[in-house]
């Protein structure tokens, strides 16, 4: 019996023919049952090679299992496909070379029995575009990955090359900052040299021509009076000399500390008695009694240095008629010095230089002294693990703090 497309095979030629894609049409069993020359020529066949076979001379063999159950899935279904459906398709050609197509699927009925229309396109150009331009764009991409690498490479070269300059220019700053405070401390220096010494040596020279003039003996009372104001301007320049040593000696790290055991009370009473000597009048320190049983192992000509310079600046800086307060308190740590004044105080605003070498407070510039007892003291103290501290009100007094720690033979 003749097929519905045999009988009506003008009419179909006709429509086929028209359209420019590949048509084919298949039955329920996927049997060619008609095709166009755009479909035949796109396949290698002609109309009567490819008639009335089975779909799949036209897909590759490794699609054969999946293709039949998407058309038994599409053929229960019977609704159209349009093309594309994001679908990666491939027909065969008759040389077994194979192609990317583009499908669209429309079912139909006649007499009662259903058909699948395709129409295919041969999206090889298409195709090859497509991947053309994956090609250049993943290109791209690992082109732009690198730049953005090298980007990267120097947007990091430049962040080291600045922190260096940074740092560079910081080290600099430093250095100049350094270069003018040595220079301040020069002329701080210089002058305090000038003032310092100039003072003490004109009362040793105006001393040393009085005595000369007292020649008889009934004169040995003025005699002494000059001579002990001579021993006492070259003890105070004595005393400059030592404290320009031990900063060098401290700057240089060439301090050696003798430790050794001592009473504690032998320092204390030597300390005390020298401070008398110094006491304007009306003047008293009061100190404790009881530390006779107190030995300690320290460098007890540290020890003395530090209570020495403490006890001069609060008798040199406080009026008559006032107490010095010493205190003594024992610690399982060490031992803590108290050394209280009624004097003049520190300014709030110098309070935080007062440690600086050759700073000297400004309502202390009529005193004679060199400014760097409280720095050498401090120096030698943390050079030892211990510490110096003060609490001051201008124009009510000043007290200083130290703290030494027991230090094991």
């Amino acid at each position: 019996m003749p097929s519905l497309f045999q009988e009506n095979e003008f009419v179909f030629n006709v429509l086929f023919e028209a359209v420019s894609e590949g048509v084919l049409v298949v039955d329920e069993n996927q049997t060619i049952v008609a095709t166009n020359s755009s479909a035949e020529k796109m396949f290698g066949y002609t109309k009567d090679e490819i008639s009335h076979q089975h779909l799949n001379i036209l897909i590759p063999s490794k699609h054969h299992t999946v293709h039949g159950g998407h058309f038994s899935s599409f053929y229960k279904k019977a609704s159209p496909r349009q093309m594309g459906q994001n679908r990666l398709l491939f027909g065969v050609r008759k040389n077994g070379e194979n192609f990317p197509v583009e499908v669209g699927l429309n079912p139909f009925k006649i007499n009662h029995k259903t058909y699948v229309m395709s129409i295919i396109i041969d999206i090889t150009v298409r195709k090859e575009a497509e991947d053309k331009i994956i090609e250049l764009n993943a290109s791209l991409e690992e082109k732009v990955s690198e730049r953005t690498k090298e980007l990267h490479k120097t947007v990091a070269n430049l962040k080291e090359e600045i922190t260096k300059r940074v740092k560079a220019e910081s080290r600099l700053r430093s250095l100049l900052k350094k270069e003018k405070e040595l220079n301040e401390l020069k002329t701080k220096f210089l002058s305090l040299v000038s003032h310092e010494f100039k003072t003490p040596l004109s009362g040793v020279l105006n001393a040393a021509v009085l005595v000369g003039k007292y020649t008889q003996t009934e004169m040995q009372d003025k005699r002494e009076k000059h001579l002990q104001t001579i021993k006492s301007k070259v003890h105070y320049l004595d005393g400059i000399l030592n404290d320009f040593l031990s900063v060098e000696r401290l700057d240089s790290g060439k301090v050696k500390y003798k430790f050794t055991n001592f009473k504690l009370s032998k320092v204390v009473n030597e300390v005390v008695y020298n401070a008398n000597m110094m006491l304007k009048n009306g003047q008293h320190i009061t100190y404790p009694k009881n530390i006779n049983d107190i030995s300690i192992y320290h460098d007890e000509k540290i020890l003395e240095l530090v209570l020495t310079n403490l006890l001069s600046n609060a008798i040199k800086y406080s009026p008559e008629n006032t107490e010095i307060d010493f205190k003594i308190d024992e610690t399982p740590k060490g031992l803590i010095f108290e050394i209280k004044d009624q004097g003049i105080g520190i300014p709030s605003k110098d309070q935080k230089h007062i440690f600086e070498r050759y700073f000297r407070a400004e309502n202390a510039l009529t005193n004679q002294g060199t400014g760097i007892g409280l720095n050498i003291i401090k120096g030698h103290l943390e050079s030892l693990g211990g510490s110096v501290s003060f609490k001051s009100i201008q124009d009510t007094g000043t007290t200083f703090i130290v703290e030494i720690p027991f230090i094991k033979e």
